[in-house]
């Protein structure tokens, strides 16, 4: 058998060993080991100690019932929690640079688009083919398209760092998926469409003693003009950047409660979300203006097309082109305005499609606005009922006055004249009656349609608070019951304890 000094000697050697080893290891990822390696070497001696690590203060008291108190710090916990403020305020930062850099890119795209649009208006006007005034507009226009490709590309290095930062720090390979990598190519090739042809103007008329015409696109007749008026009309694509705007900047995707909420019901903040939003909130107001900004785009548009024939009193003057996409978003087309270049009747084509589109949806839109709501229909079916009662009640009237007056001609033995007459005003009182009749069963018919969900509603609704009820009277009777079965049992304990007090007291006198 060891002595005491032995097995308190080892008992050192083994908590030394121990402390050794929690202090060798990793104070973050070992001091769970440490403790456990602790526990169970106190268990072993049934002593007591104290071990420190780099977490803080473990104290480990054991006494001979062989219970361990382990108070760990939580300071792993603590930092975990930490990473994921940090996370958030991350993720934060992300979202607000994603608005700021998505409302730039925005700025960008119609400034580049409103000085193509000048470009267009003084090339006709200009006296000299290269002129600087041209050469520094377009100059403006690609500095401005280049700064748009250069925020379109931070947009997305914030999107894929948001990506990583809700997926716990994954690789941002992974982020790069095809769809976002076509999205991106995709965007960065509809960005970067500009007119080029000052360039090519400037570089003709220096390379050669040719005087050209003053403006390309209005005098070229060759493959370059439409290569021109292709890329000033395609520079229009750009405006897919207010859809983003829109979703960044919309008061759903900035409500916690509403991406809570949409979270729960697995609901996407999308665009088209927030078009569905802004469509049951606003709808007139969101049609109109954005008919008004399609009309206007497209007439201008039309006038470009249309600019290449030159004819002063054609379509080529902006007045004319409204006159003629008006009428062909109606989808009236009288007719005495037309197209003459491909490139308007293909604009005219795509304003007929859109005017269809919008015309169903403005006629639902009016439609729902004088359309009744609840209250009103329910105040509306309510008079309805009392005049078709009211009328009722005069039919059944009438009817029994033409049976009285058809009786009396039958006792009088009247003309067959007379008597046909009041059998025929007793068949259209009638007819008139039973009308009446089907005119309010019709009624009473939708209103119970329409009334049986609410009532349905109300009618749970009082058996649930009848259960309620029921179930708490049912706790308080069971408490009560509870409650006399107590005393019921101290009374019988009471009563046991007199019954063998008096038995006591009988059998003591008896011994005596």
């Amino acid at each position: 058998m060891p002595s005491p000094d032995r097995g308190d000697r080892t008992g050192r050697q083994e908590d030394g060993a121990a402390d050794s080893h929690c202090w060798g290891g990793r104070r973050d990822e070992r001091g769970a080991q440490c403790a456990l390696e602790m526990e169970i070497t106190n268990r072993s001696l049934h002593s007591k100690m104290t071990c420190a690590n780099g977490d803080g203060a473990i104290h480990l008291n054991c006494s001979d019932s062989t219970e361990v108190s382990v108070s760990l710090t939580g300071r792993k916990a603590t930092l975990m929690d930490g990473h994921n403020l940090y996370r958030l305020r991350d993720r934060k930062l992300l979202i607000e640079d994603k608005k700021r850099l998505c409302a730039l890119a925005l700025g960008a795209a119609l400034l580049g688009i409103l000085l193509m649009i000048i470009h267009t208006e003084i090339c006709p006007h200009v006296k000299q083919p290269g002129s600087k005034v041209s050469m520094t507009i377009n100059s403006f226009i690609s500095l401005s398209t280049g700064c748009l490709l250069v925020l379109v590309i931070a947009f997305h290095y914030k999107d894929i760092r948001l990506f990583i930062i809700d997926h716990n720090q994954v690789d941002w390979r992974i982020a790069m998926t095809s769809h976002r990598v076509i999205v991106i190519i995709l965007e960065l090739l509809v960005c970067g469409i500009h007119p080029v042809g000052s360039y090519w103007e400037a570089g003709l008329h220096v390379n050669s003693s040719f005087a050209g015409p003053p403006c390309i696109s209005s005098h070229h007749k060759g493959a370059l003009p439409d290569m021109e008026l292709l890329l000033s009309m395609l520079m229009f694509l750009r405006l897919y950047l207010v859809h983003r705007a829109i979703l960044l900047h919309s008061k759903e995707l900035l409500s916690a409660s509403y991406r809570s909420i949409g979270s729960l019901n697995n609901i996407n903040f999308t665009f088209r979300f927030v078009l569905k939003v802004l469509m049951n909130k606003h709808p007139t107001r969101t049609l109109l203006v954005f008919i008004l900004l399609f009309w206007l785009t497209v007439s201008w548009m039309l006038t470009l097309c249309e600019r290449r024939l030159q004819e002063p009193e054609g379509a080529d003057q902006m007045d004319t082109a409204l006159w003629l996409i008006a009428i062909t978003f109606l989808t009236v087309g009288y007719g005495e305005v037309t197209p003459k270049t491909s490139c308007g009747k293909g604009v005219c084509l795509f304003t007929g499609v859109m005017g269809v589109a919008c015309t169903a949806m403005l006629v639902a839109t009016v439609t729902e606005k004088l359309a009744l709501n609840k209250g009103e229909k329910h105040v509306h079916f309510f008079m309805m009922d009392i005049q078709i009662s009211k009328r009722i009640r005069h039919a059944a009237a009438n009817v029994l006055r033409e049976c009285w007056l058809l009786h009396r001609t039958s006792l009088m033995r009247a003309s067959h004249g007379e008597h046909r007459r009041h059998q025929r005003c007793l068949l259209e009182a009638i007819r008139v009656f039973r009308h009446l009749r089907h005119q309010q069963r019709k009624l009473r018919d939708y209103v119970s349609e329409m009334v049986d969900l609410p009532k349905m509603q109300m009618i749970m609704c009082d058996l649930s608070a009848n259960w309620n009820n029921s179930y708490r009277e049912l706790e308080q009777r069971i408490l009560s019951m509870e409650q006399k079965l107590d005393e019921l049992a101290r009374c019988f304990q009471q009563t046991s304890e007199l019954l063998s007090d008096v038995l006591h007291h009988r059998h003591s006198p008896e011994i005596r």
